[in-house]
């Protein structure tokens, strides 16, 4: 049995109700900080979105910033899942990984334009470079630029390096124009613009 401060309240939907108070917790944070910014939620917005306490909040994850860490892995784990699915669809084509990557980036542009790109959102909002969440996300974006240099390397382009920093620069640009609404065709744009990375480098 649930402990009393754990309980949800009345009038959640059932599906939530039934997630354990960590994951509704995370929900929860996910649903609020993408909606109006890490500053701009309290943990006990958090904790009423979650049918829970602060109580059980601070017990499951210590400090408001531990919890805006959490929620940040969980958004990272969803790009490092894409690559995985990339590598595993074509094992032996790293040009075709690239390429899947780039796909998988324009799908979630419809997401990014609606909400904003939450490691964009979070950077803005963390100026601190030793906050937790900052590292989380600076991790993370090193590994996937080293991830994707290997893509390139294993595709034979001439400076892997530089076609990998290139890619991620279109990357990064595209999801911030869309979300400013600043230029159209995103998505068709962020595929020419790949290909001749490729191209110029050599493949």
């Amino acid at each position: 049995m649930p402990e009393p401060e754990e309980e949800a309240r009345p009038g959640r939907a059932t599906r939530v109700a039934k997630l354990p108070p960590r994951e509704r917790i995370l929900d929860a944070a996910e649903e609020l900080f993408h909606a109006e910014g890490i500053r701009g939620v309290g943990v006990q917005a958090v904790a009423d979105r979650a049918g829970t306490t602060k109580a059980a909040l601070y017990r499951h994850f210590g400090t408001k910033d531990a919890l805006v860490a959490q929620w940040l892995l969980i958004v990272a784990a969803d790009y490092v899942a894409a690559f995985d699915r990339v590598e595993e669809r074509w094992p032996d084509e790293p040009l075709a990984q690239i390429r899947g990557v780039a796909a998988f980036v324009v799908d979630t542009l419809s997401t990014v334009s609606h909400r904003g790109c939450p490691f964009i959102n979070s950077l803005a909002e963390l100026p601190d470079r030793d906050h937790p969440a900052r590292r989380v996300i600076e991790t993370h974006k090193a590994r996937q630029l080293a991830r994707l240099t290997a893509m390139c390397a294993a595709a034979g382009l001439t400076d892997p390096e530089d076609a990998a920093a290139e890619i991620t620069f279109v990357f990064e640009g595209a999801q911030v124009s869309v979300q400013n609404g600043s230029v159209d065709r995103v998505g068709e744009r962020l595929v020419a613009f790949v290909e001749a990375v490729l191209v110029r480098h050599g493949a």
